[in-house]
């Protein structure tokens, strides 16, 4: 198969392309490797995947010293003609969309690059993908859809109605955009909710990375509402399992779906929404006790109030990606932290 995965630079992107990669399938990587946090890190991820940052041009292809069926391509997602092109001559089979404005308290400093990456990008994505006979799109959403629901487990039938951020915003958009775009024109679609990813590689923006720099720095960590929290924290193995897996299951429409009682989940269309979580949410200050263990250091922690757009709990039901896959993430949190901070001292030579 023929894949783009757009956000290859990233956390999780790079992470699939890697995967994908082993599989032997064609993969093109897109990012526009922004500032938002070090892009040493998104290069030093590309450097993985073979492709070194001297050689990366806007809009050239770069293709892989390790893998001749990876190439890269540096591109912005809202750049229409540039997507135009690119999908024109692309020929991919499947496309896993997850390249986005990222983070949650960011969208409320800069709300318009969070417009124009996450919706303008993504109309582009679906206007490629709709011109260009793509058998399948898998985009990824967010557990931050769920904003103040606050019956647990989330699930995908429940209502997304009130999200409090606006990056969650940007994502409940996601979902109404591609399911539109799969009634209107069949495009089969999938839309994943991430719970809280973590891992080696991983953002310097999310709390496991912070709180393991903090910690092996001898500096005091936030703990926001006074670490009264919980987090489904989701190791990025099970992520790209997920994901993977999924790619390959394109969605048809539910013959079942009653339009007097619409399920969220799904639709006559080909589209679906599964959540990928590890379905166990933990206490924030459980959570620093695992980097405290793996680090052998105690955390200095600053007890501070919840920040806007934050919310209480994240909890996922996973059982619909279960019955799909057969697979559900499992990974214990200790485990996954073990990996994370080993990782964390190699890289920073700490």
């Amino acid at each position: 198969m023929k894949y783009l995965v757009t956000g290859a630079a990233g956390f999780i992107g790079s992470a699939v392309c890697a995967r994908l990669i082993s599989e032997r399938h064609e993969v093109i990587g897109l990012d526009n490797i922004n500032s938002y946090y070090d892009t040493d890190l998104k290069y030093a991820r590309l450097q993985q995947l073979g492709v070194n940052k001297e050689k990366i041009n806007w809009y050239k292809f770069t293709t892989s010293s390790k893998h001749p069926n990876f190439s890269f391509i540096q591109m912005n997602l809202e750049d229409t003609q540039a997507m135009k092109m690119l999908f024109a001559n692309g020929n991919f089979d499947i496309v896993i969309n997850l390249g986005a404005q990222a983070g949650v308290r960011y969208s409320i400093e800069n709300p318009h690059a969070y417009v124009e990456s996450n919706v303008d990008g993504f109309i582009n994505v679906l206007e490629g993908c709709r011109n260009n006979k793509v058998k399948h799109l898998v985009y990824a959403s967010s557990s931050s859809v769920y904003g103040l629901n606050g019956k647990v487990p989330f699930s995908e039938h429940d209502s997304i109605a009130h999200p409090v951020s606006l990056y969650a915003a940007t994502k409940k958009s996601n979902e109404l955009m591609a399911h539109a775009y799969s009634k209107l024109y069949n495009i089969p679609t999938t839309g994943l909710r991430f719970f809280t990813v973590y891992g080696p590689w991983g953002r310097p923006d999310m709390s496991p990375f912070l709180f393991i720099d903090a910690i092996l720095h001898d500096r005091p960590i936030k703990v926001f509402n006074n670490g009264d929290m919980l987090r489904d924290f989701t190791y990025i193995d099970d992520i790209v399992e997920g994901i993977v897996r999924i790619a390959e299951i394109i969605p048809k429409g539910n013959p079942e779906w009653d339009e007097e009682n619409p399920d969220p989940a799904s639709s006559p269309a080909p589209y679906r929404i599964y959540n990928i979580g590890n379905q166990t949410p933990t206490r924030l200050l459980d959570y620093i006790s695992c980097i405290e263990k793996s680090t052998g250091k105690e955390a200095k922690k600053d007890f501070l109030p919840m920040q806007p757009g934050d919310v209480y709990q994240t909890y996922a039901d996973s059982s619909a990606l279960a019955k799909a896959t057969g697979f559900k993430p499992d990974t214990k949190l200790q485990k996954g932290i073990d990996k994370t901070v080993k990782w964390f001292k190699e890289y920073y030579r700490l």
